[in-house]
């Protein structure tokens, strides 16, 4: 049995990596072909071919934790139909590989390729994103949300701050920040803006802010109030907001590492601000990488079949629809979640289910069948 096993995983391995390479392939030339556009924009030493390059290179582990459970689906269909047209998957029946025991190598198999999914989803694809992203704006200039950029809230004692941070410059800086001071009874009690600002590497929860213009409001009583402007170079704000919780706010929630996602949704909770969005795609983030298993499973009837010669193109292109159809499930779920507000985790985890219960249903059913 484990010379069956080992042969089934070494086939599927080699089938996976083969369609991954090939997706991999298609979506790094529309890309580079994307990319193309912004060449030469900014001048000579600006954003040129090997940048371009480059940073469609340090997108591909984000395409690859995308595809992966597609991938999966199509590389295990390939190799299990192929298997029954050849009629070795008979042999391994009649040399005592049952049903069970062809689920449970099948498990195995995407077992290893979760780990492989949440490998690169928490680990390597937000660190390579955050380096494409610094590459473009180094050389096409800052990084913006929209045309307000970020906007943060945050309490502090009794009061509360808003917070808005228009974009992330070249240096990794913040460019034009707002903060309002509101106080207990919700009055505005200061205003500043800044230029620019850095997050404190030294001194954790403070923005060291360049160029700002301070604006303080006094109120004694119902009737007096004055208000003292300030004009100062620099000026050092303590904060709780971190350089990545601002990233956060500005970058897609996707591309954030399911710890700082967790840490960011605890801060929006603290301060009375909605989360629904980033709590959908911290358990998407939870699941997606189970999803390899719900691809495996789904993939292993597809054994049972009989085939003809040259029958099993129509099979493999049935899987591509299928692991569309999941993706763009998916995203439906996602966006539907967000819009009715339904349960973050039971959202995520909805697509997941629907398949796992049709790939259970059909496996059951053509085991029973024969």
């Amino acid at each position: 049995m484990n010379t069956l096993r080992r042969l089934i995983h070494r086939e599927a391995v080699f089938a996976v990596t083969f369609v991954t390479i090939g997706f991999l392939a298609l979506f790094f030339f529309f890309d580079l072909v994307d990319e193309l556009r912004w060449i030469g924009r900014t001048g000579e030493n600006g954003y040129q071919l090997s940048h371009a390059l480059l940073f469609v290179t340090l997108s591909i582990p984000s395409h690859l934790y995308e595809l992966l459970p597609i991938t999966v689906l199509i590389g295990t269909i390939f190799v299990m139909a192929r298997l029954a047209q050849s009629s070795e998957f008979t042999i391994m029946r009649t040399s005592g590989m049952g049903p069970w025991l062809a689920l449970r190598t099948l498990l195995t198999l995407g077992g290893f390729f979760v780990l492989v999914t949440f490998a690169v989803g928490d680990y390597l694809a937000p660190l390579t994103d955050k380096a494409a992203q610094l590459i473009k704006v180094r050389h096409l200039g800052k990084l913006s949300a929209g045309a307000t950029g970020a906007w943060l809230k945050e309490k502090q004692d009794n009061h509360s701050y808003a917070v808005n941070v228009r974009a992330i410059g070249p240096d990794s800086g913040l460019v034009d920040v707002r903060i309002f001071e509101f106080d207990e009874q919700g009055r505005i009690a200061s205003q500043t803006h800044a230029a620019t600002g850095q997050v404190s590497a030294s001194q954790s929860g403070a923005w060291n802010l360049s160029d700002v213009q301070r604006s303080v409001f006094f109120q004694r009583g119902d009737t007096e109030a004055r208000v003292e402007h300030q004009k100062l170079p620099e000026w050092q704000w303590n904060t709780h907001i971190s350089a990545d919780m601002v990233a956060a706010s500005l970058l897609k929630p996707d591309r954030m590492a399911t710890f700082d996602l967790f840490q960011y949704i605890r801060h929006l909770d603290s301060n009375g601000q909605s989360a629904q969005r980033y709590e959908i795609e911290f358990w998407r983030k939870v699941f997606y990488p189970l999803s390899c298993l719900v691809m495996v499973v789904l993939a292993l009837p597809f054994a049972y079949l009989h085939f003809r010669s040259g029958g099993i193109a129509g099979y493999v292109f049935g899987g591509v629809m299928a692991g569309i159809s999941f993706f763009l499930l998916n995203n439906v779920f996602g966006y539907a979640g967000n819009l009715q507000n339904w349960s973050p985790w039971l959202t995520a985890a909805a697509p997941g289910l629907i398949y796992s219960l049709l790939s259970l249903a059909a496996f059951g059913w053509l085991v029973l069948r024969r």
